[in-house]
């Protein structure tokens, strides 16, 4: 069975393990053909699909059991939807999930890899130990990446050895969908190991975008204030939660509204990133709205709750305003 987690040993018959200082050797477009993925939530389990999709091999790792086995089965469904609409065959996705491992073993998972990409929880202080971990347990050529969508790359280098390997990528969700990649060079990041992620980006038929390591990069710096004034014209009573998505929808092409895109994203994860780009920048205009707060501290956090601008309880393709904003 593809992502049993008793697996890995059997497809390795040795584990490299390097706890190196020093020089880190590494070539321009270098074969990337294992790839490590942390975390088998949301973002984690998307990139792992369009990694196995396209010819990688993938460790997806996970400190529960029960996630990567319902990482394994959205992936699946994910997958039978690609083939419904003639995307991928049968065989192909047979294939694909053949390549696909499982395992809670952080320094198994990683020891064969060219490329690990963290996708955990969005939080500094997770994100910290496990880059500590994984510049003692990783091939010294091995590339650490990692998803998040806020958090400084520059200061999860810092606390490697060898922080020239370490690099953004951040995917869009849903990622077997969405086409862009934020490629993030923290200022430590060797151009070498910013084209090979350009290139794998490509490999993935994403379309890479390079920017640089400030608060928010620039998918957020840009996405967030403007969701954040939505927030702020609903709490000041301009418009209704509807107007408001519908004139930034009919009026300016957007596919979804700002607010829908908000409890899409998750209210506490955009809470989250105004307040890095507030703290980072010190500009007021990025402090997030007195609403937003308090619908987090609530637990209305959009879709992920079941309720936030709008009420999700008959389903997302069935979303209704939530009932105090009427």
């Amino acid at each position: 069975m593809p992502g049993n987690v008793a697996t890995l040993k059997e497809k390795n018959n040795k584990f490299i393990c390097n706890n190196h200082v020093g020089a880190f050797k590494y070539s321009i477009g270098m074969n990337i053909k294992q790839i490590a993925v942390i975390g088998a939530g949301t973002m984690g389990n998307g990139i792992a699909h369009v990694c196995i999709q396209h010819g990688f091999s993938v460790n997806l790792i996970d400190l529960s059991i029960e996630a990567l086995e319902k990482a394994q089965q959205q992936i699946e469904k994910n997958m039978d939807r690609q083939v419904k609409k003639g995307i991928l065959t049968s065989e192909q996705t047979s294939a694909a999930l053949q390549s696909l491992t499982l395992t809670t073993h952080l320094e198994e998972g990683v020891s064969n890899c060219q490329l690990v990409i963290e996708a955990a929880t969005e939080n500094p202080t997770i994100k910290k130990s496990l880059f500590i971990s994984l510049d003692k347990v990783t091939p010294a050529d091995c590339i650490l990446a990692s998803n998040t969508s806020s958090i400084s790359i520059t200061s999860l280098a810092a606390v490697t050895q060898n922080p020239s390997r370490v690099i953004g990528m951040h995917f869009m969700n849903p990622v077997p969908v969405m086409k862009l990649v934020e490629v993030i060079n923290a200022y430590q990041t060797a151009a070498a190991v910013s084209s090979t992620i350009v290139e794998l980006s490509r490999q993935l038929n994403k379309i890479p975008c390079v920017v640089n390591d400030y608060p928010g990069f620039i998918a957020n710096r840009i996405l967030m204030p403007m969701i954040n004034e939505a927030i702020y014209s609903l709490y000041e009573g301009v418009a209704g939660v509807e107007s408001i998505d519908t004139i930034m929808k009919l009026g300016m092409a957007h596919p979804m509204g700002p607010l829908q895109l908000a409890d899409f994203i998750g209210l506490d994860v955009c809470k989250s990133i105004l307040e890095v780009m507030y703290n980072g920048l010190g500009n007021p205009k990025y402090a997030p709205c007195p609403l937003l707060v308090n619908m987090v501290t609530a637990g209305h956090l959009g879709i992920k709750s079941g309720e936030g601008f709008y009420n999700y309880t008959a389903g997302t393709d069935q979303k209704v305003v939530s009932s105090r904003f009427l």
